[in-house]
């Protein structure tokens, strides 16, 4: 069995445990395939979280709003393994009560980024959110108006206005509608 069939088939079935045990209420084994060692970022559907001291309360108080998880799925779209870290990608398809309303189900994009400790795989990153509604990819700007569009476009975020360095935004580098700002 390769390292990557070993992390798939060991690592994604107790995640996936946590998770349904996490959905009914217990944060416990989510909390066991976490890290406990910095650094650890959350970049969640609901917030973002960075350390052992804001993410496991998070988890905890998190948990506490779910009840009667009547499905967990999760749909792996990619994974990998190189050297002590790891990552996946996918999508977890759940259905649950949330602060005692009737179960509503819903869908994360999730990844997650793995380091090995002791030899266990734990979870030191997991960044979560809603897939867009519309899965056509967004029309792509030409560098040249989306720059425009950065230098003329008070009262945007910082990262979306123009660098020292190149005079472009972040986001005409890279080629993406101003919109995602």
């Amino acid at each position: 069995m390769s390292e990557l069939d070993d992390f798939r088939t060991q690592t994604l079935a107790r995640q996936v445990e946590a998770e349904q045990a996490m959905h009914n209420g217990d944060p416990a084994p989510r909390l066991a395939m976490w890290s406990t060692q910095n650094p650890l970022t959350l970049f969640g559907a609901m917030v973002s979280k960075t350390g052992s001291d804001e993410v496991r309360p998070f988890f905890r108080w998190l948990a506490s709003r779910f009840s009667d998880c009547t499905s967990y799925r999760f749909e792996l779209v990619a994974a990998g393994v190189s050297g002590d870290l790891a990552y996946t990608v996918g999508y977890e398809h759940t259905s649950v009560s949330m602060d005692g309303a009737p179960a509503d189900p819903y869908t994360l994009r999730v990844t997650h980024v793995y380091r090995r400790e002791d030899g266990e795989w734990k979870i030191v990153h997991r960044h979560g959110d809603r897939p867009p509604v519309d899965p056509s990819p967004p029309a792509k700007a030409s560098t040249k108006s989306a720059s425009r569009a950065a230098t003329s476009a008070p009262g945007r975020p910082s990262s979306c206005q123009p660098t020292a360095k190149t005079g472009r935004s972040h986001q005409a580098l890279r080629a993406e509608p101003l919109a995602t700002c």
